[in-house]
């Protein structure tokens, strides 16, 4: 990569041994070498102040990498040197490359996810391709990614979130399953706004079901629109993050973005449109199949919930757990199911959602502590 100089040593030579150059780690060479055995790997960024975004606030960047990769990192300046096993420190290098790269692009502040999101990343290149290509070739294979013009590039974090995107892409109705904070709502709201822009499409259609959760409907104040936007805030959230102020206002007035409760479907049929349907694991068995039945021609669905969250009454079949059963194996239909693993919006959000399958399934074994290394604050 440009901008970017490597030098690796072997785990007997330290930090005065031969330079090896740009590449995977060297692996100890002669007879009787254990391949096991730690290297080191010094990389130079050749701009300091895109280094300190690629390392992050007090370093905390190269810590997250540390503790994912188990390898030693040290930053100074410019110069970063990584320690650990062969594989270690070559999956650690090609992390440290993407963000570099992406911070090359003007990409900003990065995030601990997309630090994430290069690990996963890095990963996939490791188990697909050989460590020569992969150093030939940084960016194959990469991650797919969404591009709207307020939000540039977004790239998934993980393979779950690449295979979703590419099932976005090809097929005519999309399900996707899985626990808060995968990014199923916000990368599909994202790939309609792509859609929308593109001129792919003529409308944005984005409903939800207004099933009350514990509260009352009748006691919210307001007429039917004010009681049923708090229902429909995540969607709105994400619509402003992928597009302008101004257009999404603009596109309200219009009619061009249609934000409804999902009994205002009934009896319409939705040509030329993307239609996203939030929270469906709320939906009934007859107001999924009412829904599913709106698609017109030039029209795309994307139906996303969560199974273990449902909050129909007692006895009452999801209407999304009965439909991905019947439709499944169905042609020009996608289905994606993410994990806690998966989980994309905080460490400590999968390692909730982790313990609570944990308990569902009355394991004790939960991951509550994965980290044994970070030590509570004092």
């Amino acid at each position: 990569m440009k901008g970017v100089f490597v030098a690796s040593f072997d785990g007997t030579a330290g930090r005065g041994g031969p330079l090896r150059g740009r590449g995977p780690a060297a692996r100890p060479v002669g007879p009787g070498a254990v391949h096991d055995e730690p290297v080191e790997v010094a990389l130079t960024f050749d701009d300091n102040r895109l280094a300190s975004l690629v390392f992050g606030q007090y370093d905390q960047n190269v810590a997250h990498v540390e503790r994912r990769l188990e390898v030693t990192a040290t930053a100074l300046g410019n110069h970063l040197v990584l320690k650990g096993s062969a594989d270690a420190t070559e999956r650690a290098r090609r992390v440290f490359e993407k963000l570099y790269a992406r911070v090359r692009t003007g990409c900003g502040t990065l995030t601990l996810g997309d630090v994430d999101g290069a690990i996963q990343e890095a990963t996939v290149q490791g188990q697909l391709f050989p460590a020569a290509v992969v150093a030939a070739e940084p960016d194959r294979p990469h991650f797919e990614q969404i591009a709207t013009r307020k939000r540039g590039a977004v790239r998934a974090r993980n393979a779950a979130q690449d295979a979703y995107i590419k099932a976005l892409r090809a097929n005519e109705l999309v399900f996707a399953e899985g626990p808060a904070g995968t990014g199923k709502t916000w990368l599909a709201v994202g790939h309609a706004v792509s859609l929308l822009e593109q001129g792919h499409a003529e409308r944005l259609i984005l409903s939800r079901p207004a099933v009350e959760a514990g509260e009352r409907l009748g006691f919210l104040p307001g007429d039917m629109r004010d009681k049923v936007d708090p229902y429909l805030r995540p969607i709105y959230d994400a619509l402003y993050d992928f597009m302008e102020a101004r257009h999404v206002d603009r596109g309200l007035q219009t009619g061009v973005i249609e934000i409804a409760p999902l009994a205002f479907m009934r009896g319409r049929t939705l040509t030329n449109a993307i239609v996203l349907l939030d929270e469906a694991q709320n939906t009934t068995s007859m107001q999924m199949k009412m829904f599913l039945t709106r698609l017109g021609e030039n029209s795309r669905m994307i139906v996303t919930g969560d199974p273990s969250q449902v909050d129909l009454p007692p006895g009452q079949k999801s209407g999304l757990v009965e439909a991905v059963k019947v439709l499944d194996g169905v042609e020009g239909i996608g289905r994606i199911t993410f994990r806690d693993v998966d989980v994309v919006r905080h460490d400590l959000v999968r390692r909730i959602v982790t313990a609570y399958e944990g308990a569902a399934h009355g394991e004790a074994d939960a991951d509550r502590n994965p980290n044994p290394r970070r030590r509570p604050l004092a």
